[in-house]
């Protein structure tokens, strides 16, 4: 058994996520959490939402509301959402808690004690219309690198470029769009990342079997034009973690508060804190994930996120680590993705573009989500979310497949033998060249879920269903039955022994039609299968079962069609 550390990148709390926030993290951290448990692995899968910094402040201020309370709510709201979309976190913590303000105070104090902080004179923007600085994403404008018009002041989203705000073209207050601008003098906190250039490239550089998108992206932020430079770690905000506190190295802080890129990936160590105080637990319990001198050496921890937050995993938050000179636990392996477009454009939260997590639920279960978001997961490329090819993959994968596999043979052994997996007979050769075929097919599953190869395991997946479906076909037990019954009941049984099989399986991608399968076959034993043959044996004649409800309805053209209208691209 091993002890595996997962954890998602943390959403922010500004607004409902949209499908391409989904896959580009937590639902593929998912996956990967739940097929490690499935192991019997020990895993501790985090999230969080990221609640400090200018994207919560502008969303409070347009909802009317203050900034806590607008946190708290949304909070709420993500933390139901998730649970819809079945992701199993063991704790969604909160950047905004306790733990993750005095961790983050602790950081700082030792990144300064040992030389990795120091203060900065810069210009910055200050507008006069709103009477106050306007850091990072208070400020909109011209991308310099792709002339994208909406760039924030930290980031350009179409691009992925990293900027400051100076480097706009034509900036604006993103608070009342006033271009009376000017730049004034302001102190900051730096954390030097040059210092840290070296032992940030050998580790990057020690990590062959990161995916190629992860370590590319990582290589051209250490390398490319000035390579690494120092980072702001401050910004002239109220809602953050405060930059004075007890025994703080700096003075004249006052009223500023650690920027959110600073303290957002600190709350990973954080909400696990979280975790041991929401189940009584002393604090050797979150340490031994995260602490390399208190059991955490033997941990692997593997992060995901899309390729935009790579930089900061892979630079910043390594360089906090690195910096701190404390046994801390680094990240073993990054699975970064690319973006999910929306059909023939991009999602956007900013924007408002796409089918957002509320939207899809209210149409559909989160199985048909789940199957299509990772059996379409853009790993090596964008991938594009489009209504047809969804009816087309729910309608093919999930209704004509598996759907109709479990239909078949409950329905058949109902009617031929009752409720329960009958005795007698032979399964003859056809079943074991379906043994045989399965044998090869589930070892590749699990080689894919191991390298989270997560498209690969998904096509596998799939394959695993369909030799059933062809097994039940050419061995046409409801043929056989007419001449050799119990001939046609070790059919059946083998049948029913395939949907168990196939719920197990199938559990990481598709929770609740697993559970349904499971429910259907009475059946609690979840053990996965070593031995085919074996847990092809599993349920013994004379096993009752249930004949199920259908597990997934075909979508019709019909809805098809409305849902394109209703979700056009602009959430209202």
């Amino acid at each position: 058994m091993a002890r595996i550390l997962i954890t998602s990148a943390i959403p922010y709390i500004n607004g409902i996520k949209h499908l391409g926030n989904l896959i580009g993290s937590q639902l593929p951290a998912d996956l990967y959490a739940r097929y490690c448990r499935s192991r019997g692995h020990e895993v501790m899968f985090i999230c969080a939402t990221d609640e400090h910094g200018t994207p919560a402040e502008l969303a409070a201020a347009k909802a009317g509301m203050p900034v806590e309370d607008y946190c708290a709510e949304m909070h709420a709201v993500q933390s139901d959402l998730a649970a819809g979309f079945r992701l199993s976190f063991d704790h969604f913590g909160r950047s905004s808690s306790g733990r993750n303000h005095r961790l983050t105070q602790h950081f700082a104090r030792v990144l300064g004690e040992n030389g990795f902080v120091e203060e900065v004179g810069e210009s910055q923007f200050f507008s006069v219309a709103d009477n106050r600085f306007l850091p990072d994403r208070y400020i909109e404008g011209t991308c310099p690198n792709c002339g994208y018009e909406r760039a924030r002041g930290d980031q350009c989203e179409n691009c992925t470029k990293q900027l400051d705000p100076t480097d706009l073209i034509n900036p604006r207050s993103a608070i009342s769009g006033s271009t009376e601008l000017e730049l004034r003098e302001t102190r900051h906190l730096y954390l030097k990342q040059k210092s840290l250039k070296g032992e940030i490239s050998g580790w990057i550089d020690s990590k062959t079997d990161w995916p190629l998108l992860t370590t590319s992206i990582a290589r051209k932020w250490l390398n490319d034009g000035e390579g690494l430079q120092d980072r702001g770690i401050t910004r002239d905000l109220s809602w953050g973690v405060p930059v004075q506190f007890e025994a703080a190295p700096w003075k004249g802080m006052e009223g500023k508060v650690f920027y959110v890129w600073f303290d957002a990936p600190i709350e990973y160590i954080a909400a696990t804190a979280e975790w041991a105080d929401a189940t009584g637990q002393q604090d050797s319990a979150w340490e031994r994930w995260w602490r390399t001198d208190k059991g955490a050496a033997d941990v692997r921890y593997v992060q995901f996120m899309g390729k935009d937050n790579v930089p900061f995993h892979t630079l910043s938050f390594p360089a906090t680590i690195m910096g701190s000179r404390e046994p801390w636990k680094l990240v073993d392996y990054i699975k970064s993705f690319n973006y999910l477009n929306y059909d023939g454009g991009q999602f956007s939260t900013s924007q408002g573009r796409g089918v957002f997590m509320d939207q899809a639920l209210s149409i559909l279960p989160a199985d048909y989500w789940r199957w299509w978001l990772l059996s379409h997961a853009p790993e090596s490329s964008d991938s594009e979310f489009t209504w047809e090819n969804f009816q087309t993959s729910v309608n093919k994968d999930l209704a004509d497949v598996l759907g109709n596999f479990v239909s078949r043979i409950t329905k058949f052994c109902r009617a031929k033998y009752g409720e329960e997996v009958p005795p007698g007979g032979q399964t003859g050769d056809r079943a074991a060249a379906l043994i045989e075929e399965l044998e090869t097919r589930v070892r590749a599953y699990e080689g894919h879920m191991e390298a989270m190869e997560i498209r690969k395991a998904a096509t596998e997946l799939r394959a695993i269903w369909v030799a059933g479906n062809e097994y039940l076909q050419s061995a046409a037990p409801w043929t056989v039955f007419k001449e050799d019954p119990e001939r046609a009941a070790a059919m059946v049984r083998l049948g029913l022994n395939l949907i168990r099989l196939y719920a197990i399986l199938s559990e990481p991608f598709i929770p609740d039609a697993s559970a349904k399968m499971l429910h259907a076959m009475h059946c609690t034993d979840k053990t996965w299968p070593g031995s085919i043959a074996e847990a092809l044996g599993v349920l013994q004649p004379g096993h009752a079962f249930t004949t199920p409800e259908v597990l997934f309805a075909k979508i019709a053209d019909e809805e098809r069609e409305d849902w394109a209208k209703r979700f056009s691209g602009i959430r209202t």
